[in-house]
This record gives C-alpha cells, structure tokens and sequence, in this order.
C-alpha cells in the first residue's frame, strides 16, 4: 500500500489561499447568475489570511529548524569518522609494537636462562681457576728466580704482592686472575725492549751501585759510575764476568736505550745455544 505523499510547502500555501478564495467569493447553488446574490454573514477574511501565514511561518521554522539538525549529524559523523579513522591507524601502530615487544621478551627470556646457567657454573669455574692461577703464581716465582736478574728487587716484590692478595678475601676471584695475567704480560714485554738503569750490584758490604744496559733477556751488561770496569751476567755460571771489551759497546748501548743515539747494531756477549733435556 502506497503512502500518500506529505504535503509540501508549496501545496499547503495553495490550500490556503484557496480556502481565502471560497470564503471571500462564495457561489450560488441553484440560482441565476443574474440574480443578486443573498445576504451572507461576513466571513473574517484577514484572519484566516493570518492563519495561513502563521502556518507557513511554522512550517518554514520547522524545515530551518530540520536543516539545522541535518547539519548537526552530518558534523557529528564527519568528526565520528575521523576518530575511527585515527583509531585505525593507531592500531595498526600498537600492533607493530606489540609485535616488537614480543621479539625483546622472547629474546630476554633467552638471556635470563643464559644468565642461570652461567650462575650454575660459577662454583665448577671458581673451582677451576683457583688452582689455576695459583699454578701460574708459582710459575712466574720460579721463573723469576731463575732468570736473568735484572730489576730483580722489583720483580720479586711483584711476585710477592700477587701473593698477599691471594689470600684476601676482599678481592675478587677475577681480579687476581687479572693481576696475574698482567704481571705475566710485563715479564714478556721485558723481552723485547732495551733498558738502561742504575742499580745495587753485590751484597752486603761489597754491594755498589753500577749501571745496568739490559739487552732483552739476550744480554744484561753493568758499568761502574767511573766507567773504569765493565762486565755482563754468565747465565751459564749463574755469577757476574768482568770484560771491559765490552765497554764501547756498553756505551753505544746506554745512548741507543736513552734516545740520544739512533738505533744500530750493538755487540753483547751472547750464550751459546743449548740442546732442551726431556
């Protein structure tokens, strides 16, 4: 069933003036168009013009006020939709994120158990490095005493520091191990430097400060402060030799060791080759 069409502005203007029409010019029903016509009680025209206007006015109100409220609840769906939109875009940020997230906590997680283990082995690796390090003391000590003796004092008061501090309970594990370590890599760069120093040489009351030219650990050679005697370590016999051949090359030595000559080619008592006993 068809819904009759709602009047319209236009429709209800026209239905007004026509009702003003049939008030002010009524017809006569049955009677001669040449007879005047009977007396009418007077109809209140401009009232009823008042009315329709008052009508149209009302409507007109009513389609300004329908107007307002489309324009109303289009606004409110433009800002609607540019929320959803935003919340869209949002979304998709947070998901990445989240993504991200769960890499990092995944990868964490992977740490944490990485970290226990490594906690579960630090008794089995204390264990382990304390007699190591120990054994490399000892090593070093003896090596010490049974080296060329130069800087003798001073490498002796290393070897008896490291000592003290492996018994301190203030010190950690790795740091011993790491003063260790580092006295070793001093006693190697001894092997490939060149050094002049004054020193005590002798003991007791025939002990007297001479200078010392250390060749590496290839040759150590001394030199009274006169100059007047010159000799140079016998590793083979353990005990100090006097040779004043060696006393120009003593000298070059001390200049190429201060900087004040240039490095060259200098002649030092080297001991001959030995075959290893297993």
């Amino acid at each position: 069933m068809t819904r009759p069409p709602s009047p319209t502005r236009g429709s209800t203007l026209a239905g007004a003036l026509l009702a003003v029409a049939l008030a002010v010019v009524p017809t006569a029903w049955g009677q001669d168009a040449a007879a005047p016509p009977a007396a009418a009680p007077p109809t209140p025209s401009s009232e009823i013009l008042a009315a329709a206007v008052a009508a149209q006015a009302g409507a007109d109100k009513e389609a300004v006020g329908s107007q307002e409220r489309v324009s109303e609840l289009d606004d409110e769906t433009q800002k609607l939709l540019a929320q959803y939109r935003t919340a869209l875009g949002e979304k998709d940020s947070i998901e990445a994120y989240s993504e991200q997230l769960k890499v990092q906590v995944e990868s964490q997680v992977e740490d944490i158990e990485s970290i226990q283990r490594q906690l579960n082995e630090v008794e089995t690796t204390a264990r382990e490095v304390v007699p190591l390090t120990l054994k490399m003391l000892d090593t070093l000590s003896s090596f010490v005493e049974l080296d060329v003796p130069f800087l003798i004092e001073e490498r002796r008061n290393r070897v008896k520091t490291l000592q003290d501090v492996m018994g301190r309970a203030d010190v950690s594990l790795s740091e011993k191990y790491r003063r260790v370590v580092e006295a070793y890599q001093i006693e190697m760069e001894y092997g490939r430097t060149l050094e002049a120093y004054d020193g005590r040489l002798g003991d007791g009351e025939d002990a007297r400060t001479v200078q010392f030219l250390r060749v590496g650990r290839v040759a150590l050679l001394y030199q009274t402060l006169d100059a007047n005697e010159t000799g140079y370590w016998d590793a083979d016999g353990r005990s100090w030799v006097v040779n004043d051949d060696y006393r120009r090359a003593f000298e070059h030595g001390v200049g190429i060791a201060k900087k004040l000559t240039a490095p060259d080619l200098i002649r030092v008592p080297v001991q001959a080759p030995k075959e290893s006993q297993s």
